[in-house]
């Protein structure tokens, strides 16, 4: 082996490199959980939490814009393909002068039924 190649193998960052693989990460992985929820301490008995001038901005824009978005899906025009096929089927259907309703005939099997087998409820 030469000298040179010896230099890096032996080498201090090679080493750190080496030591930090193998350690295993042992230590603090996330900051632990301490303290109040969002920075505030609970209040004393009878006292009322002053709220900041951006809150109720938030509320009335978080919930007036849920309460729009629901207004204007139920009011949305029906644009789907297959509704539009139908009104259009229907349309020519009646055009042409065809009957819209289905009259239910009725259904012979019950009388043969009977006949062939001698059995009625």
């Amino acid at each position: 082996m030469s000298a040179i190649s010896r230099c890096f193998l032996r080498s201090p960052l090679r080493n750190n490199v080496r030591a930090r693989l193998t350690r295993g990460g042992h230590g603090e992985h996330y900051n632990e959980p301490g303290g109040y929820l969002f920075n505030e301490k609970p209040l004393p008995a009878g006292q009322k939490r002053v709220k900041e001038d951006w809150e109720n901005i938030w509320y009335f824009g978080m919930y007036g814009g849920f309460f729009l978005a629901a207004v204007g899906l139920y009011y949305k025009p029906d644009s789907s393909f297959v509704n539009w096929a139908y009104r259009e089927a229907e349309r020519r259907m009646e055009e042409r002068g065809e009957v819209l309703d289905y009259k239910k005939t009725p259904n012979p099997l019950p009388e043969a039924f009977h006949e062939a087998y001698g059995k009625k409820n």
